[in-house]
């Protein structure tokens, strides 16, 4: 029994896990890996639009990142959320908006 509280805790945290983040709107899974996902994303919108995009490591190893839309910045500009798959292997990718769209752009890389 004393392990109970542990496991309930451990249930808890990967329930959380297993989510988008808060305000993200889904955009698709790949196959790929997460690094050549946000690659991707960032060579299409930096030469679609001719000016510099941010891309953000938010785990090692480009594992995870946030590809900033050209002309946002970090923390809370439009973005391309790319994260590990939630539900086995590849990538997850979700758009984060602020008066931007460009799903069709991300759709593009999956």
């Amino acid at each position: 029994m004393k392990y109970l509280p542990i496991i309930a805790m451990a249930v808890a945290i990967s329930a959380c896990a297993a989510q988008p983040p808060a305000g993200v709107q889904s955009v698709g899974t790949s196959q790929q890996s997460p690094k050549v996902v946000g690659q991707c994303i960032a060579k299409k919108w930096a030469d679609k639009s001719q000016q510099q995009v941010v891309a953000q490591d938010t785990l090692a190893n480009d594992l995870a990142m946030d590809v900033y839309v050209p002309g946002q910045q970090p923390p809370n500009g439009a973005a391309a959320i790319v994260r590990p798959s939630y539900q086995g292997a590849g990538t997850w990718v979700g758009f984060r908006a602020a008066g931007s769209d460009a799903t069709g752009d991300i759709s593009a890389c999956l």
